[in-house]
């Protein structure tokens, strides 16, 4: 998926502008916890079927945690996101269908600029490993930090209640050990490298709009591009529309567009609705 600049630029503009903003920051001075685990459930069970089809349960889980200090002068975030999901289908074994951790660590200064300063680091990978059901036997592609991206970022964030936005010069290294497809340069054909350094840009933005008295959508939007293939970018955009339905139950809609040349080169999706269990730790 090759996008331009202004492209870029338009993209990120729709996605800020369907959202209204406000000066007050979302956080209190001092520190700010937040802790939420959610388990999702979808099954369909058939006993002498007529009409067809197969029994299906699909289990997920996730966790949000975070760390957050509002200081008079800067600002401290720290998050960890974790997601895990399988599905089993008729008389097969259960297939990983979500499989991702990612912890960022982020420092702004706010210098009552319409935009602050910041640094961040960020660290994503697979928890579990990874298969291409597609083959048959299913072949593995991914293992705990095979691959694992570290991201080191300085730039400039915008804060609001409602919206969070980021984009800043930014340092990735990506490690691998077995799956070297993703860190192998293609002009060393006598060797299979296992890291790969790259600098480019990273914007990411996230968005958290409540709609209805018991709705909110939630957004989250990370784009990155090297400088040796800046007509090319990576795109992460996960979104998520939920309903509660008490302060334990819930139901989720989600959807993924993922881009990512060196895993695929054709635009990956992913949706989902299910019913879902919420519980706020702190």
């Amino acid at each position: 998926m090759k996008i331009s600049l202004s492209a870029l630029v338009i993209l990120l503009f729709i996605f800020t502008s369907q959202l209204y903003s406000q000066s007050d920051t979302a956080f209190k001075p001092g520190w700010n916890q937040k802790g939420v685990i959610g388990l999702g459930l979808n099954q369909v069970a058939l006993s002498n079927w007529v009409q067809g089809g197969e029994n299906v349960i699909s289990i997920s889980g996730a966790v949000d945690f975070g760390a957050y200090k509002l200081g008079t002068k800067t600002f401290w975030s720290n998050r960890l996101l974790a997601n895990l999901g399988s599905t089993k289908t008729g008389g097969g074994n259960f297939q990983t269908n979500d499989n991702n951790l990612v912890l960022e660590n982020l420092i702004a200064w706010r210098f009552g600029w319409a935009l602050n300063p910041f640094v961040s680091n960020s660290i994503r990978t697979p928890i579990l490993n990874g298969y291409d059901y597609s083959k048959d036997p299913a072949e593995q592609t991914a293992a705990f930090f095979d691959p694992g991206y570290v991201t080191q970022t300085i730039g400039f964030a915008y804060g609001t209640k409602i919206i969070n936005t980021r984009i800043g010069l930014a340092f990735q290294e990506t490690f691998t050990n077995r799956f070297r497809q993703y860190t192998d340069d293609i002009e060393t054909a006598d060797e299979r490298e296992a890291f790969k350094f790259e600098t480019g840009l990273e914007s990411v933005t996230e968005a958290n709009y409540g709609f209805a008295e018991n709705m909110a959508y939630s957004s989250r939007l990370r784009l990155f591009s090297a400088f040796d293939r800046f007509d090319t970018w990576d795109i992460a955009w996960d979104n998520s529309i939920i309903a509660k339905v008490n302060d334990f139950i819930s139901v989720n809609l989600n959807f993924i567009l993922f881009f990512d040349k060196v895993q695929s080169p054709k635009t990956q999706f992913k949706e989902g609705i299910q019913l879902g269990i919420n519980y706020a730790v702190f």
